[in-house]
């Protein structure tokens, strides 16, 4: 299986993931709530950092909880933690491998904190570490470039959120849930409009990437796919931290990329684009659901989908468009140079 069949497969996955674990999301769900936790401490590295950077809106903004990223050198390292009595511990791996990941939860359950292991395999170290595990169900993930286990990630953590808040929404929100993989399968419709944009800029070797709110997640996944996948030295910013010093990069025909939001953190974001633009000369390309941005050369993702939900689409045109740019560049999307597909750090 190639990297674009995985990418292909994330619709399949995420049903998978809808029809098999929300038993389990459920069960876990009324865990937290007994908990009442003061916070939710999440440790998580790489992609899964991206989908823990998603926790702190879905779970901020739908459920009133503070969510913090984990330190794991603290742990593994120092051997100095934190204190942990008043938290749910989350950690997400695709692998479940990560000596320092399993170092955070192993202490946590030392202090008494509930814990709980997102990951693609229900056997791994992480998994038996863990008082409760959730896993993916996204099937073998083989490229090295992660796609499938991050939006499956994503759509666990949308699933507590959603079990969280229980009430008069739950309706709302499984059907909202349920919609989620004929929106990645939309997404994926953007495939040559993808390939057309990489293409124009097969000579990139820069760029940056801003998001905000929800789409801040998919700005530091997209950028990741660029680094890995592309060589581009990619860094993303939020849109709100890029006018505070960044912003001196810009040069006439500099890459900005930007993933939108629809709801009110992309207001801002969208006049941002076009000063950008016109006032600097950036080269924008966007990702969104907006129907205003069809002059910022938009990939369009997530239309069908509430904006907390949105991200598990929008990453799709950003995973094509770094495979279709790979391929223009003449990189081997398979086997990228230096990186393996599972990483274990302390």
């Amino acid at each position: 299986m190639t990297l674009l069949d995985e990418i292909q497969e994330q619709p399949d996955a995420a049903a998978r993931f809808l029809d098999r674990r929300l038993g389990d999301v459920h069960t876990i769900a009324a865990t937290i709530l007994r908990r009442d936790p003061s916070f939710v401490l999440i440790a998580a590295r790489g992609t899964s950092d991206h989908a823990a950077i998603y926790a702190q809106y879905a779970f901020g903004l739908r459920n009133g909880i503070a969510v913090a990223l984990a330190a794991p050198s603290m742990f593994s390292l120092y051997a100095a933690p934190p204190r942990l009595a008043e938290a749910v511990v989350l950690a997400i791996s695709q692998s479940g491998t990560s000596p320092d990941i399993i170092a955070v939860v192993e202490e946590a359950r030392r202090q008494g904190a509930p814990t709980v292991a997102i990951t693609n395999d229900p056997d791994s170290p992480l998994a038996a570490a863990a008082d409760h595990v959730l896993p993916l169900e996204a099937g073998p993930e083989l490229a090295t470039a992660a796609t499938k286990t991050y939006t499956t990630q994503l759509l666990a953590i949308a699933a507590l959120s959603a079990a969280l808040s229980g009430g008069r929404e739950a309706s709302a929100d499984a059907a909202a849930l349920h919609a989620v993989p004929r929106a990645i399968a939309a997404a994926l419709a953007t495939s040559e409009q993808a390939r057309e944009l990489a293409a124009a800029r097969s000579s990139m070797t820069r760029a940056v990437v801003v998001g905000r709110g929800y789409e801040y997640a998919t700005a530091r996944e997209w950028s990741l796919k660029l680094q890995e996948l592309t060589y581009v030295m990619a860094h993303a910013w939020s849109s709100a931290d890029f006018e505070h010093g960044p912003l001196a990069l810009l040069e006439p025909g500099f890459p900005v990329l930007a993933a939108i939001p629809n709801d009110e953190a992309g207001t801002p974001l969208v006049p941002l684009l076009r000063r950008l633009r016109d006032d600097h000369g950036a080269d924008v390309v966007a990702i969104s659901a907006r129907s205003d941005i069809a002059d910022l050369q938009p990939m369009p993702a997530g239309a069908a989908l509430p904006s907390w939900l949105a991200p598990i689409a929008s990453i799709v045109p950003g995973q094509l468009f770094a495979y279709h740019l790979a391929r223009a560049k003449g990189i081997d999307t398979e086997r990228p140079r230096s990186i393996s597909k599972v990483t274990r750090t302390r």
